[in-house]
Parts: structure tokens; C-alpha cells; sequence
């Protein structure tokens, strides 16, 4: 017995022809994806390694194959997302949120300088924005030039659920960044509902109105009414330590800092008060309630404890807000849903990180760069299935897809050459549901 690959040289003489071919090469991307991230290239040669075109009925492809079929991935990416929502409960309720992936040279159609989530100064980027349903399941994607603003590619969201979905009874989920008003009025236009939060401001003009009373936030989950909008509130007690803890990181940072500089100026009678500690105070994000000046020969650290307190008493506060009616959702409802876009983060986590590794992206064209991005999603669908399978097992994903990889082609022949077949070998018992 022996293991071996069988390609063929003419595209047109494989079992699989003309757009399931291409179909089929688009499976491949997704299935390599999903064992093995890389570029195209490394696609091939995982191919090749795994027999995959004898699994997949197809003719051997090269490195430019590939990269046509992510501009076929693009141009039918309406058509399978389609198709692949279908097959699923039509959900009332969609999780949408926006990334941004950093690229590494400037070639990319889509690439443009924004603001970067990766933390990669002097990096061009592009902008994702992914549309769940309320499980996390991807239902969409778009891929977006990298100056987009989040909220200006709400818009399209919007239409695309009730034209190509054709949802009625639908609530959308976004940040505080992604649903403000321009993006309320257009789903109150469409008979649509929101689930959202407000900034911290605007919790403060909320209090200043009367509307919401502090007292509130510290009595678990509470709900108030005002101007025709339900706020949902709480204050998170772990989030409030977590910030308390910043802030006082921050001041002894500070206050080493001062101590050092005094120290260097008493030792150097020429040496000037820098400056230099008021910027780091503005750095920190603490000068509003902290003031470095100077007295003689000495930096001196204020605190000015009325500006702090009034700027503590919001710690860990968040407000929700939404235009659901009563009978539809209680406020457990509301915030429990709004906890949901962590399922959207999640995604980006994945698809950008070891588990899928989006990055690096190595196309150029516009029609590509959106294939490439198509297929992680689509990569990530598989994975998140898979974790809902194997949830019972002792086993994670990776080492699952790591158990799987080692499959391939057996060939086996009798008499020579006289007798050949293929055949798969099953996977370990375990991994077989």
C-alpha cells in the first residue's frame, strides 16, 4: 500500500467541471483555512500533501487558480451567504459590529490610513463589518476601504437585511459607536428596533435631566423611561475596581516620576523644571484632576480630590438604551442581548489571530482582498460548528483539525497495476460525529 496524489493535466478532463470546479476550489480555500493559514502558495502545497483533489474530484490547480477563484468568492459571495441564511431561522434579532485588520504594504486597492484597532502606527488598514445572528453565527460580511467611519457602514446593514434577508420583526445590536442617531432614524424608518449604548456624557446630561438618579446604578440591573427611549443601567463592580486600580497606577507612576526629577534637580543646581511631567500628566489622562507645578526647586504633585470623586462616581456605570416595546423584552432581555456582541468580537478575535490568521493579506485587488476575507468567515463557520460538536469531547478545535490533517488518500494496488482504488481513512471514533 502505498500513499500518493493523482493529478491530472487538462482542467477539462476532471470529474468536476466548469463552475463546480471553481466551486469546489473555493471549498478547498475554505477547508485549508481551517487546517493550515497562509497564503495561497502554502494552499497548493497543503493540497497536495492531503490529496485533496482526489477528496474533492478535482484536477490538479496552481497558485493562480486560487487567485481567480477569490475573485469568483467575491463576485458570489451575495449568492452563498444567500443561500447558506436559508438554511437557517430567519432571526429577529442581528449583532453587528466593525473591525479593522492592518496591512503591511500599500498596494491594496481597499487599504487607507484610519483609525487602527491593532495598535499599528504608520500602518494602512482596511475595515471589516460583520452581521451575526443573535448566536454569533457569521451572516455577512463587507469589507470596507480603512478610512470608513463604523457608523457609515451601518447603512448598508440596513438594507441589506430587509431587501436580500427580507426581515420584518427585526432588532439590531451595535456599540455606542456604531448606533447613534443618523443610524436610529434609519431603522425607525424601516420599523426597526435598536439595542445600544450611551456614552459617559451622555449618562451625565441623563442625571443633570433628572431622568436617572445615581442611586440606581447600585441596586443590580435597573430600567428607567424617558422621552419615549427605555434605559437599562447597572454598575459592574469588577469594571469599577479595574478602573480605580488604573487610575491609582497612574498617580504612583506619576509620583515616582516627580520624585526622580526632584531628586535630579537637587543633585544638579543648574538643571531646569522640566516640562516635561505636565505632558505625561496629559498622557496619562489624569490632568484633569492632577497639576504638576513648580515651587522653587522643587515639582510638586496637587490633587484636586473634588474633580476626582465627581469623575469616580461613574466608575463602572454603563447605560443601555433601546426602542423595544415592554411585551417584547424585559431589561434582563435587553442587557442580556447587548452582552451578546461579545459573540461578534469573538469572531474578529478568531479570524485575525493564530486561530484562522487573517493577516498577512496577500492580494492586492479589491476582488481578492474581499475573497480572502470571505473565506476566513466562512473558515470561522466551520470552526465555530465544530465547537458546538465537539463541546462534549475532551478536545479542542485546533487539536481536532490537527487530528483530522493527518487523514489523506490511501491508494492501494493488486497485482501491479492490474487493480487501483481509493479510499479515505476514518478519522479516530471520537471525531466522527
Amino acid at each position: 500500500m502505498r500513499l500518493a496524489l493523482r493529478h491530472k493535466k487538462d482542467l477539462t478532463q476532471v470529474t468536476a467541471k466548469g463552475k463546480d470546479v471553481i466551486t469546489r476550489q473555493g471549498l478547498w480555500q475554505v477547508i485549508a483555512r481551517v487546517m493550515e493559514q497562509g497564503s495561497r502558495l502554502s494552499a497548493v502545497r497543503l493540497a497536495s500533501r492531503h490529496a485533496a483533489c482526489d477528496v474533492l474530484g478535482l484536477n490538479s490547480f496552481n497558485e493562480d487558480d486560487l487567485y481567480n477563484n477569490l475573485d469568483w468568492l467575491c463576485e458570489n459571495q451575495t449568492r452563498i451567504e444567500d443561500k447558506l441564511f436559508k438554511r437557517m431561522p430567519n432571526p429577529g434579532l442581528f449583532l453587528y459590529d466593525v473591525t479593522s485588520s492592518y496591512l503591511e504594504g500599500t498596494e491594496d486597492e481597499l487599504s487607507a490610513f484610519g483609525y487602527n484597532r491593532d495598535g499599528k502606527k504608520g500602518k494602512q488598514q482596511i475595515v471589516i463589518g460583520l452581521l451575526c445572528n443573535e448566536a454569533g453565527v457569521p451572516l455577512s460580511l463587507e469589507v470596507f476601504t480603512g478610512n470608513t467611519n463604523d457608523s457609515s457602514t451601518f447603512a448598508s446593514q440596513v438594507k441589506k437585511v430587509t431587501e436580500r434577508f427580507g426581515s420584518e420583526e427585526v432588532t439590531f445590536v451595535g456599540d455606542r459607536g456604531m448606533i447613534k442617531s443618523k443610524q436610529i432614524e434609519d431603522l425607525q424608518a424601516e420599523g426597526f428596533h435598536y439595542i445600544t449604548a450611551i456614552t459617559k456624557p451622555q449618562i451625565e446630561t441623563l442625571i443633570n435631566n433628572g431622568i436617572i438618579q445615581m442611586d440606581l446604578f447600585d441596586q443590580g440591573l435597573a430600567e428607567v423611561k424617558g422621552n419615549g427611549i427605555r434605559y437599562v443601567l447597572r454598575r459592574n463592580p469588577q469594571r469599577a475596581q479595574e478602573i480605580r486600580k488604573s487610575r491609582e497606577d497612574k498617580l504612583q507612576s506619576l509620583a515616582k516620576d516627580v520624585d526622580k526629577h526632584n531628586k535630579y534637580l537637587a543633585e544638579h543646581v543648574k538643571a531646569k523644571v522640566a516640562a516635561a511631567l505636565r505632558e505625561q500628566t496629559k498622557r496619562l489622562n489624569i490632568s484633569r484632576w492632577v497639576t504638576v507645578s513648580a515651587n522653587s526647586r522643587e515639582v510638586v504633585l496637587s490633587i484636586d480630590k473634588e474633580t476626582l470623586n465627581e469623575e469616580a462616581k461613574l466608575d463602572g456605570c454603563y447605560v443601555l438604551k433601546s426602542s423595544l416595546p415592554e411585551q417584547s423584552a424585559t431589561a434582563e432581555t435587553i442587557h442580556g442581548r447587548y452582552k451578546d456582541l461579545s459573540y461578534v468580537e469573538w469572531a474578529f478575535r478568531s479570524s485575525k489571530t493564530v486561530e484562522l490568521e487573517l493577516r498577512p493579506i496577500h492580494v492586492r485587488l479589491a476582488t481578492r482582498t474581499r475573497g480572502h476575507v470571505f473565506v476566513v468567515m466562512l473558515a470561522y463557520r466551520i470552526i465555530q460548528d465544530l465547537a458546538i460538536r465537539w463541546q462534549l469531547l475532551d478536545i479542542t478545535v485546533e487539536e481536532g483539525t490537527k487530528e483530522l490533517c493527518t487523514l489523506c488518500v490511501e491508494e492501494v494496488s493488486f497485482n501491479g497495476a492490474a487493480r487501483t482504488f481509493n479510499q479515505i481513512p476514518l478519522p479516530v471514533n471520537q471525531l466522527r460525529d
